[in-house]
């Protein structure tokens, strides 16, 4: 009798302790983390993002708050979506003048010194601000991930960074930095304008953008890419009108376990 496949064993969870909320600053936050011992690979990953999760460096989590369930995972439909007149106009405004250029998920001093000017100018004081080379590369890579790390440049000079992981269905957006002096470019709405073009050459179904929160105004962005496709309840569903409505209930509710 041929020996069966054993089965994989199952993945634990932990819940991290409360800290302050990174988004919403009358809030207490927690964590679902994936054990950080587990095998992680790209397929598993994708998986992990169609659930909800997301990662920081190496590690996968998602929130799962004690009051409060705004943190609302987030992706565009890259065959669906269309462009409003404010993002046609970043990307004729780039065209030409800006210039893409794929590098691998690896340390490089100039992307380093443009991440450590754009904190600085963002968040002043914060975490990230703080940390070294060994913390902003562990921030922005794992060693099972595919990651690329895509640029854009006005001639030779770095403008900014979109950091992407590569799955096979999808292109989940990690982290995007830009030099602060290039506000004109609109380099945040073009690196993801890239990134939603680049998933559609490569044959990607979706662009993952990780949580969409509303009332924070820093995440805000995100409802601006439509359609624009949210985690909630028993599925993947577009966010409408309607459903910006109904979302304020979310404030006050305690997390489902």
């Amino acid at each position: 009798m041929a020996e069966q496949p054993r089965a994989k064993p199952p993945l634990c969870l932990y819940r991290t302790g409360l800290h302050a909320c990174p988004y919403l600053p009358d809030k207490r936050a927690s964590n679902l983390l994936i054990d950080p011992t587990a095998p992680m690979s790209p397929q598993l990953y994708e998986q992990l993002l169609a659930l909800g999760f997301r990662r920081s460096g190496a590690h996968v989590y998602r929130p799962a708050c004690p009051t409060c369930q705004l943190c609302i995972p987030a992706r565009i439909s890259v065959r669906d979506f269309r462009p409003r007149r404010s993002q046609r106009r970043a990307w004729r405004n780039a065209y030409g003048r800006l210039r893409w250029i794929e590098r691998a998920g690896a340390f490089d001093p100039q992307h380093y010194a443009l991440y450590r000017r754009y904190q600085t100018a963002r968040h002043p004081g914060g975490v990230m601000e703080s940390g070294d080379a060994e913390d902003y590369l562990g921030f922005l890579t794992a060693s099972w991930s595919q990651t690329c790390f895509f640029e854009l440049r006005e001639h030779q000079r770095l403008v900014a960074v979109a950091v992407s992981d590569l799955t096979e269905a999808a292109l989940s957006s990690v982290y995007t930095f830009f030099d602060p002096r290039d506000q004109d470019l609109s380099p945040g709405v073009v690196c993801i304008l890239w990134q939603i073009r680049e998933a559609l050459a490569r044959g990607k179904s979706w662009v993952y953008l990780g949580f969409w929160v509303p009332g924070c105004r820093k995440m805000a962005y995100k409802s601006d890419y439509r359609p624009l496709e949210i985690l909630d309840g028993g599925g993947w569903r577009q966010l409408d009108e309607h459903s910006l409505g109904d979302l304020a209930w979310r404030r006050g509710r305690p997390a489902q376990p």
